[in-house]
Formats: C-alpha cells, sequence, structure tokens
C-alpha cells in the first residue's frame, strides 16, 4: 500500500492511503515554529522535530532519520 496524503492540523501528522482512507497519524509537536509536516512521497511521510527529520511509512513506522541541514540567511 502507498501513502496518497499526508496533512497536518495542529501538532499531528495524518497519513493517508491511495484511496484516501486514514491509515495513522503521527506527532509533530516540538518547540519550534519550523516543526511540522515537511512533506511526503508514496513511501514516505517526512516530520521535522527540533534538529531531525523524521520519515514515516503508512503505518506510522519511522523508516529513518536525518539532522536537520540549516542554512544562514543573510539578515537573520
Amino acid at each position: 500500500m502507498s501513502i496518497g496524503n499526508a496533512v497536518q492540523h495542529g501538532t499531528l501528522v495524518y497519513i493517508y492511503d491511495e484511496n484516501l482512507k486514514q491509515t495513522m497519524s503521527v506527532s509533530s509537536a516540538g518547540r519550534f515554529p519550523s516543526d511540522g509536516l515537511v512533506g511526503y512521497t508514496a513511501r514516505a511521510v517526512h516530520v521535522r522535530r527540533g534538529s531531525m527529520v523524521y520519515a514515516y511509512d503508512e503505518k506510522g513506522r519511522v523508516l529513518s532519520s536525518a539532522p536537520v541541514k540549516h542554512t544562514l540567511i543573510r539578515g537573520q
């Protein structure tokens, strides 16, 4: 089964299959305003929490995690 959609409502990210049936939800709660849903593909939903981005499958299982690469923007 593949991921058909992922949306964030509040501090939860809802994962839907290709028939748009909800399969799972995962927490995106964090301390930073940038925490939350980053994006999704047919195989993974990517959620940022703090300095890490986690990839989840359609059942909400963690597939991988990686540190966020920070980019310094002039004037900030």
